[in-house]
């Protein structure tokens, strides 16, 4: 005998939400798709097709000229090699930073007396700042100011980051960590053993969180460098976005022939595309192979307090 297949039925209540539901989303979708879109096509389109506004989400007198001023502007790529170096650095530097500070403040109070008293020090610094001209001054007193190091090190250790990864902690069995303690472990291999391979899921989500503030942070590095060749890529392009045609114009006095015979066929408009989606590409790249964690070690380390 065949055996039938049960069907679940679905209220007319149900459906009617179903299909709000998939339109709201879809709308929602293209709101922050299209523009993107809109920007690709803007790079992609020629000097007269982009000033008569012309380009909407296709290219017009399709070219690659933006894209080859972009590669062959020095300054574009010196800012985005100093970007790089930044995340590398300061990611690293958060993580190391992040990590063993998390797992002091998941400790259960029987085994950290003045944990409490500890993670209030950090929460602290969530509520109250010390406001713009400290944070300046304690950078420039120590030195860092026109060095790499003036972008990574005043954030080093970002609180929330730290909030989430100890939640996440706490949520381990503590039978885990005694099983490792009564096999002779100490803290460090505890944590680094024990600890650590179980919390893929929130580290990759911080490690998401420090890629994307490095990334995209452009004040510090306008605050912070006195010259424009240190200027991190972000602030680079902030430059370029209000006044676009000040930067050209710097560019046409540059000394490459090259440079000078492609502004003739690129304007502000797409210049300013390329240079922009250039820089959103790498953080496209990476974010699909960490949203899988994203979610769960967002939710499981801000749930439990």
């Amino acid at each position: 005998m065949k055996k039938q297949k049960s069907k679940i039925r679905t209220s007319t209540a149900r459906k009617i939400f179903n299909v709000c539901n998939i339109i709201i989303l879809t709308i929602l979708a293209l709101t922050c798709l299209l523009p993107f879109i809109n920007l690709l096509a803007v790079s992609l389109s020629g000097q007269y097709a982009v000033n008569s506004n012309a380009v909407s989400f296709w290219p017009k007198d399709f070219n690659l000229k933006s894209y080859q001023f972009v590669l062959e502007s020095g300054s574009f790529l010196q800012a985005f090699g100093i970007t790089l170096k930044r995340v590398f650095l300061g990611v690293t530097v958060n993580l190391l930073l992040i990590i063993p500070t998390a797992y002091v403040l998941s400790q259960e109070e029987s085994r950290f007396a003045m944990r409490r008293i500890y993670a209030w020090f950090f929460v602290i610094t969530i509520l109250f700042g010390a406001g713009l001209v400290p944070w300046y001054t304690v950078v420039l007193k120590t030195g860092l100011v026109n060095t790499i190091w003036a972008l990574i090190l005043p954030d080093a250790v970002p609180v929330f980051s730290v909030l989430v990864l100890m939640n996440y902690m706490r949520g381990i069995p503590i039978d885990l960590k005694d099983a490792a303690f009564i096999d002779g472990a100490g803290h460090v291999r505890t944590l680094v053993s024990v600890v650590i391979p179980l919390c893929k899921p929130s580290l990759a989500t911080i490690t998401l969180f420090a890629m994307v503030g490095h990334w995209n942070a452009w004040f510090d590095g306008l605050l912070f460098m006195d010259r424009t060749e240190n200027y991190p890529l972000q602030s680079y392009l902030q430059t370029i976005v209000i006044n676009p045609e000040q930067y050209l114009s710097k560019m046409r006095g540059s000394s490459s022939s090259s440079i000078r015979e492609l502004l003739s066929f690129v304007s502000a408009r797409s210049s300013r595309a390329a240079q922009l989606f250039v820089a959103i590409l790498p953080i496209m790249m990476v974010y699909p192979f960490l949203q899988k964690y994203f979610a769960t070690g967002l939710t499981m380390g801000g749930v439990k307090g």
